[in-house]
């Protein structure tokens, strides 16, 4: 999959393709469908996704709570298991947020990107303050040659399919409903950096991730699937996962802490996955290690028993 991040720079090769719109944050149900109405529009032409970075809602308030269900990066694996061909995306700053709906329809899909075909849900929005609909995008293409496909509303067994209702069910330490809406297990993807240590003195060494700038689910301890995605233990596992703030130890900064089963290995400086399958519990303060090696115990025993049914 080509990333290609400057719509006034774009190589002829990279043009005339058949392109989903959106943030595509968690690439829910919802985007899934838009990505398959884009590849049926021009099934000649490459597939692409359309998307912005920082997301437009962090570019305008930079100190609201996080609400990311993924990372650029985790975005970007998932798009490419879906078989897009090119990831446009654009770099989200003054010059693109100023832009009209016209000189967006003209400067970025027409003549900077030179796309074809673009889709997006019924509720798309577009040009500076948004004042752009999918009539106005309707309008513009037929002036200036691509065509408009808009996608309806998904629903699923939970209702309405929304990056929104997603992360209402990991508040909630729901994360099978938030796979409903995904249509893949919610993951936290990151780099593995140094901690503590703590887990190893405990008899659990974990693999430690930075949570920063991600929506964070419900705190507690978690069944997970873990997939190590680089370096000489790539691969899949089944484990454990603590997400919060380590009352135990006084800690206040939110990360995700993971255990897995039967492996022997450094993954520092690995790039990993944590899927979520099952809350198990919340955060606890025991009165003793011995306490928490004993709860401990009892959490792995459960999660290898949940994911062992999978």
């Amino acid at each position: 999959m080509k990333i290609v991040r400057d719509y006034q720079f774009v190589a002829d090769a990279n043009k005339g393709a058949t392109v989903a719109i959106g943030n595509f944050d968690g690439v829910h149900y919802g985007h899934q469908a838009v990505i398959k109405l884009a590849r049926e529009a021009v099934p000649d032409a490459p597939l692409g996704v359309l998307t912005f970075e920082p997301h437009p809602r962090e570019y305008f308030a930079p100190d609201a709570p996080a609400f990311r269900l993924m990372n650029a990066e985790a975005r970007a694996t998932r798009l490419r298991k879906l078989g897009v061909d090119v990831l446009y995306e654009l770099q989200f700053n003054t010059q693109l947020a100023e832009l009209t709906p016209e000189a967006f329809a003209a400067n970025v899909i027409s003549q900077g990107l030179g796309l074809c075909h673009v889709v997006v849900g019924e509720d798309f929005c577009f040009g500076k303050n948004r004042a752009g609909d999918v009539n106005d995008l309707k309008r513009f293409g037929s002036q200036m040659g691509f065509g408009v496909t808009v996608a309806e509303l998904i629903t699923s067994p939970s209702g309405a399919v929304s990056s929104t209702a997603i992360r209402t069910a990991l508040n909630e330490g729901d994360p099978r409903r938030a796979a409903e809406m995904l249509g893949h297990w919610h993951r936290i993807e990151g780099e593995v950096i140094s901690g503590e240590q703590r887990g190893r003195v405990l008899g659990y060494p974990t693999a430690n991730m930075s949570i920063d700038g991600l929506h964070p689910p419900k705190y507690g301890v978690y069944a997970v699937l873990v997939d190590v995605l680089d370096g000489p233990h790539a691969g899949s596992y089944h484990g454990a996962s603590s997400i919060g703030v380590r009352p135990m130890f006084g800690e206040n900064r939110a990360n995700l802490e993971t255990f897995l089963f039967d492996f022997k290995g450094d993954l520092y400086g690995s790039t990993v996955s944590i899927a979520l399958v099952d809350y198990l519990r919340p955060e606890e303060k025991f009165d003793s290690l011995e306490a928490l090696i004993t709860q401990m115990d009892a959490d792995c025993a459960r999660a290898r028993a949940i994911l062992s049914a999978l």
